[in-house]
């Protein structure tokens, strides 16, 4: 994703009635124009007249108290993802603003808007080294879309109208405004809010052209072999029904990226699987006998493609994506066709044929049927009788029916969670991708029972990555939220020990994870809870957890030292991958 520089001010688009409102006020009240739901945010002194000014709009706007800087940009994460509106967050200066660093880095790579406001030391302070002061602009410029600091009232609403415009404009991202206190204090003639719908210089979706639609079409007219590999550009495009109507047209097997997966149902019979170093057998070796590849709103990520010198290179390559700069980025591209798929999709269908690649969806279903046979098969049913992680999300589908929201931290059970949960509904995913952030699941889910109320949101954590951010418990506690945490407790940091394990001739280097009382440290929050080990309390357990009237963890002791399979190991080509 390209850096937006911005430094030209907008003007309003006509006179309103002017007041005269501090900085505070006018940006509460540009919350309010732009839909702003909830915040999720912490208080301190540099954000302190904010904070005041807040306590006369509660009715109006909903402020979650979290426990740490990072669950608040997580939670604002997983609202957004699950809601698809711009989440919203408040720290304060110093340790407040770099707190949220790690959470910028996630929402940057993974395409997640995002509006975080900063307190800041007094203007005539700046660069004196005062208390809590921080150079947080430069320190994110790597990780946001677009920064800015304001030093005085008046720039407020033109750079928070810039701000909701970039982060959710073309390939979303996230904005940090950070606020001097004398802004925050000051007085000045506010005459409304006009929100912005262009930024000179930015083109937040570029021209389509109809010449590369037609190349692309006739490339898949031709194809024997059509592969199509999705992203969650579909979602963020809000082009499900259009994906699917170019898929079912020319009857193309899609395999997901982790984000990709819920946009499509994972019961449609041209889903072919997951992707990537632990995605399903068939799409990956498939990779590399297709004759076109067609993606839709993916980067070709690393963790997709394995070795990129052995990467598809039988076959011709189209790419649709919103961000020119993913275009042959790290894979060359026969056909770049530019622009929002939500306009190109439904121009492609338009000009492909309807085909039978029946012959070739039967090498999918080969490969699918090879890979329950030597792996799948075991992991429901284990000879040992110590649970596995997969019957477990397993049985969590038989009792969802796969319309909860799937919230996963980073580990084994991530790779478990996102190969065999089960999704009738789109943005019902929540993982982090691209970053990698053990702690993301549970003040992510959080956000994702904000943004989605009406849905189960089931959290699923391992027991290293919940002890990362566990602080949050508070959180859910204060605010009464209803969601549903699983920690698949192997008393291993699991992934990092299966790399010890397949690489390192089982030197397991600190990777053994001693935990609390899981369950006990839950009812201090006062959270109900329960401890499963025995296969034949599981679906019993599972379905309390589900019924239960408010937030509930469970802990499932699993089995301490199994590794998750399929894996295309790294350095490999992806049709080198393993199923055991």
């Amino acid at each position: 994703m390209e850096t937006v520089q911005v430094s030209e001010k907008e003007s309003a688009a006509k006179p309103k009635p002017v007041r005269k409102v501090s900085g505070s006020v006018a940006l509460l009240e540009i919350l309010i124009a732009e839909k702003t739901k909830t915040i999720f945010g912490y208080p301190g002194g540099a954000i302190m007249p904010i904070y005041d000014a807040l306590f006369d709009y509660k009715e109006k706007l909903n402020h979650v108290l979290v426990r740490h800087e990072q669950g608040s940009i997580h939670a604002a994460q997983g609202f957004a993802r699950t809601s698809g509106e711009v989440g919203v967050v408040f720290a304060t200066s110093g340790p407040g603003a770099t707190n949220l660093i790690t959470g910028l880095a996630d929402a940057m790579i993974d395409s997640t808007p995002l509006v975080c406001i900063t307190g800041q030391v007094f203007a005539h302070l700046l660069g004196t080294d005062a208390f809590q002061e921080t150079d947080v602009v430069n320190i994110t410029i790597p990780v946001t879309k677009w920064n800015f600091q304001i030093t005085e009232a008046a720039e407020i609403p033109a750079t928070l109208a810039k701000a909701f415009f970039l982060a959710k404009s073309g390939r979303p991202g996230p904005v940090l405004i950070d606020i001097t206190k004398n802004a925050q204090l000051e007085l000045f003639d506010f005459n409304g809010y006009t929100p912005c719908t262009h930024v000179r210089s930015y083109r937040p979706s570029p021209t389509i052209r109809k010449e590369y639609i037609s190349e692309a079409a006739k490339l898949i007219n031709e194809a024997t072999k059509p592969l199509v590999i999705f992203g969650q550009g579909v979602i963020l495009g809000e082009a499900e029904k259009e994906f699917r109507a170019f898929i079912e047209k020319g009857n193309l097997p899609a395999a997901a990226t982790i984000l990709g997966l819920s946009a499509l149902p994972s019961n449609h019979p041209l889903f072919t699987g997951m992707l990537g170093m632990h995605g399903n057998y068939g799409p990956n070796v498939l990779t590399n006998e297709c004759d076109v590849l067609i993606a839709v709103g993916m980067r070709f990520d690393d963790r997709v493609t394995g070795r990129l010198d052995k990467y598809a290179k039988q076959a011709k390559i189209i790419h649709l994506d919103i961000d020119p700069s993913e275009i042959d980025k790290n894979v060359k591209t026969t056909v770049a066709v530019w622009g929002d798929c939500k306009q190109t999709l439904p121009m492609l269908t338009q000009e492909i044929n309807s085909k039978n690649n029946d012959l070739w969806l039967s090498q999918f279903k080969s490969y699918e049927e090879k890979e329950f046979e030597l792996c799948i098969s075991k992991e429901f049913n284990p000879s040992s009788d110590l649970l596995s992680m997969a019957e477990v999300i397993n049985l969590l589908n038989e009792l969802t029916e796969g319309n909860a929201v799937i919230v996963s931290d980073v580990g084994q059970h991530q790779m478990v969670a996102c190969r065999y949960a089960q999704f009738t509904q789109t943005r019902s995913n929540v993982t982090s991708g691209g970053l990698g952030t053990m702690g993301f699941a549970l003040p992510a889910a959080i956000g994702a029972k904000y943004g989605a109320p009406e849905r189960t949101v089931v959290a699923v954590i391992g027991d290293g990555g919940f002890q990362m951010t566990l602080q949050e418990l508070g959180t859910i506690m204060q605010n009464n939220i209803n969601i549903k945490i699983i920690i698949l407790n192997n008393e291993f940091l699991g992934m990092v020990r299966q790399w010890q394990d397949l690489f390192n001739d089982k030197r397991y280097s600190f990777t053994d994870i001693q935990s609390p009382d899981f369950v006990a440290l839950a009812a201090s929050y006062r959270i109900a809870g329960e401890k499963v080990a025995k296969r034949n309390e599981l679906k019993n357990a599972l379905q309390r957890m589900l019924n239960f009237e408010g937030s509930f963890l469970l802990e499932v002791k699993v089995s301490k030292e199994q590794n998750v399979f399929p894996m295309v190991p790294q350095g490999c080509s992806v049709s080198e991958i393993r199923l055991y």
